[in-house]
Parts: C-alpha cells; structure tokens; sequence
C-alpha cells in the first residue's frame, strides 16, 4: 500500500528557512520519481521540485530554483525540500507526489506560512 507522508511545515518570519519531509512507504523512492506541489487556496496545485535516479537528476520550477533543494534518503524512504531564503509568497501548503502504475499518489500536504 502505498502511502505519503509530509512534515516540517510551520511558520516562519521572511528570510527563513525550513525542511520538509515526505515518509514514503509501500514502494522504492529510488526507482519512482519523486515531485513537490504546493498550493494556495483558490489557485491550481503548482510543481515545484522532481527528483528521480537517487538524486542523478532534478528539477526546479523558476519560481523556486536557486532557493530550495529537493532530494532523497532512500535508506529512510525520505524525500526532502529544503526551503531557504522564504518569502511570504511561498507561503502555500506543500504536497509530495508520485505516479506508479499511472496513478497519482498524494500526501495530506504540511502547511508552510511566511510572514513578512
């Protein structure tokens, strides 16, 4: 079964940084491609960061690259974004992701605010 799990969201004050995690069970995070959204309310779930090979290869949105870094700890099932520099407008609720088998799989997402 196949399950997410993200944490370490929080609040913060602009200039902050935080580190998400995403507990992946049910599957290998080494195989899947691994992906960060985030969402605002009243606005579409926008990806922000992919991961996949262990780390060989990434991907950033423009709206985030240079300020977060997203990778794996396949020894503890982990996926991570690690948010730096934050700025009130990265203030969303933050969803890990994978598609297996052509199904999407989602976690219940960990609120990150930042105040200006």
């Amino acid at each position: 079964q196949v399950q997410l799990v993200e944490s370490g969201g929080g609040s913060v004050q602009f200039g902050g940084s935080l580190r998400l995690s995403c507990a992946a069970s049910g599957f290998s995070i080494s195989i899947y491609a691994m992906r960060w959204y985030r969402q605002v309310p009243g606005k579409e779930r926008e990806w922000i960061a992919a991961i996949l090979g262990e780390g060989s290869i990434t991907n950033y949105a423009d709206s985030v690259k240079g300020q977060f870094t997203i990778s794996t700890d396949n020894n503890k099932s982990t996926l991570n974004l690690q948010m730096n520099s934050l700025k009130p407008e990265d203030t969303a609720v933050y969803y890990c992701n994978t598609i297996i088998g052509r199904k999407d799989y989602w976690g219940q997402g960990t609120q990150v605010t930042v105040s200006s």
